[in-house]
């Protein structure tokens, strides 16, 4: 039987893509009619076969510069006429980039322009290049974006300040001392939006990394019985209840350590080719007298290239069993490259976490 062939999937930079180029060419001609299209597709496409996306994203950003009238004030006009336009989230990006670029001098426009190109894709990398600038000015601002009626500029407001924030560069100040932000998380701690708590709960979970304690203090104060809270909270502390944090476990209700027998804890197949599935089981028991809690979660050890291994834990299921009483949990996780990770061959080991202790561990070897 032939085997099934894999189609990857295009790289993210292709976001950026000619077409895309051509695309937003022809919507900012649609705006402003002197635009000169070809000026900007030939600045737009330099090198452009060797540009990761946030390379291409700025060359966007510095094309539409060299190619628009030339006033701050004039060009921010005709780029909110192109925003809704784009069509495409990331792609938008680009309209925060040149504001981020060319309207640091310009604090109150570039402000007013952030906030509404966030609506359209996310203006997170941008903020932070003003909170760079002046700090207690931008974080002022975003305190009061915390309280908008609309749910993107609420996530800008959080998601611009994280000090760890992904594809950009670490806030330094806030991560030494995260207390600047606290009044934009106390007023996001109970959003109703999903898109919003996800953030608030990234923050968070980027400050544990530094200042565990102080996220621990913060969210003891808050009320657990909201459940779009508690959901932040569970969320927030995901990094220090994989390294079994008793502070951390005890605010999800696991105070002690587990009173459990594994009774089953196996991988299929227990080999594999790059490209496939892994499918883990696991069945325990309580041998508790009394109700226990348990944060189930499960550590792959991902073989490097260089040989050795690096674990990498993931959350599994929050449960409670009565005395005597038992379970059987089974998931599937797909075993490919992702942009994120490369596999190597050779032993993949797993361990079963309940309440950040390992307690049982298989393994399962993969081919590449």
């Amino acid at each position: 039987m032939a085997e099934a062939s894999v189609t990857a999937a295009p790289a993210l930079k292709e976001i950026f893509n000619r077409d895309r180029l051509r695309s937003i060419a022809a919507e900012t001609k649609a705006v402003y009619p002197p635009f000169d299209e070809q000026a900007f597709l030939a600045l737009a496409e330099i090198d452009l076969d060797t540009l990761g996306i946030m390379q291409r994203m700025r060359q966007v950003a510095t094309s539409l510069h060299a190619t628009l009238p030339g006033d701050y004030a004039r060009n921010i006009e005709i780029l909110m006429a192109l925003a809704p336009r784009i069509n495409h989230g990331f792609a938008s990006i680009s309209l925060s980039e040149y504001v981020a670029l060319y309207g640091l001098e310009h604090f109150d426009a570039s402000m007013d322009a952030l906030k509404f190109f966030t609506r359209f894709g996310s203006s997170e990398f941008a903020i932070r290049h003003f909170i760079l600038a002046d700090m207690p000015r931008a974080l002022a601002t975003m305190e009061e974006w915390s309280r908008d009626k609309n749910e993107h500029v609420r996530r800008l407001a959080s998601e611009g300040c994280r000090p760890r924030l992904p594809w950009s560069f670490q806030i330094k100040a806030l991560i030494d001392d995260p207390s600047p932000v606290a009044t934009i998380l106390e007023n996001l701690k109970s959003d109703d939006a999903l898109y919003v708590r996800k953030s608030v709960a990234n923050h968070l979970n980027d400050i544990t990394k530094d200042n565990p304690q102080w996220v621990l203090e913060r969210i003891a104060t808050w009320p657990k019985e909201n459940r779009h809270t508690a959901w932040i909270i569970r969320q927030a502390l995901r990094t220090l209840v994989k390294k079994g944090d008793a502070s951390a476990l005890a605010h999800l209700g696991a105070h002690e350590k587990a009173d459990i027998a594994i009774e089953a804890f196996q991988v299929s197949p227990d080999a594999l080719p790059l490209g496939g599935n892994v499918r883990i089981t696991a069945s325990l028991r309580s041998t508790s007298e009394k109700p226990q809690k348990l944060v189930i979660d499960y550590a792959v050890h991902y073989v490097k290239k260089g040989g050795g291994t690096s674990p990498k834990i993931f959350k599994w299921k929050e449960l409670s069993l009565q005395p005597g009483e038992g379970c059987t949990l089974s998931i599937t996780r797909a075993i490919r490259d992702f942009t994120t990770r490369k596999h190597y061959p050779g032993l993949h080991l797993i361990q079963l976490m309940v309440n950040g202790e390992a307690l049982a561990e298989t393994a399962f070897e993969l081919s590449v």
